[in-house]
């Protein structure tokens, strides 16, 4: 099993859970205007990417513990390398933080939504491509 088959390479990179090749987002995270917006269909292997209306309400769980990670982080790195820094600043800086890298985890949260769901297969990664 090499990288690009497993699960981790379609969340990375942002590709299609079944076929790892079309893209899932219709632009980048940070493009504010179409941030989260997902293509109806893979254009490689045609998956639908909505399940189901209210399918990815359950990315709001991986959302929360994609902050939660990143504030342990933080939280742990000021307090073991820098713990002479105010507790005021260390606040500052999780809140800072979390807000430049709100658009990157909704959309993160979003393709490991899915992925949870749907397998890689490798039998359609060349379908719809004659």
């Amino acid at each position: 099993m090499n990288f690009k088959d497993s699960r981790l390479y379609s969340i990375i990179y942002m590709k299609c859970p079944r076929c790892h090749e079309g893209d899932f987002f219709v632009s980048k995270p940070y493009d504010l205007k179409n941030a989260g917006n997902i293509h109806e269909n893979c254009s490689c292997c045609d998956l639908k990417y909505s399940k189901e209306p209210g399918f990815y309400y359950g990315a709001m769980y991986v959302s929360y513990g994609l902050s939660v990670a990143l504030f342990v982080a933080m939280w742990g790195s000021f307090n073991i390398f820098f713990s002479n820094i105010h507790v005021g600043i260390q606040i500052a800086s999780v809140i800072i933080a979390t807000i430049v890298l709100a658009p990157y985890f909704y959309a993160l949260s979003k393709i490991i939504w899915i992925n949870l769901f749907v397998k890689y297969d490798r039998i359609n990664q060349s379908k719809g491509t004659d």
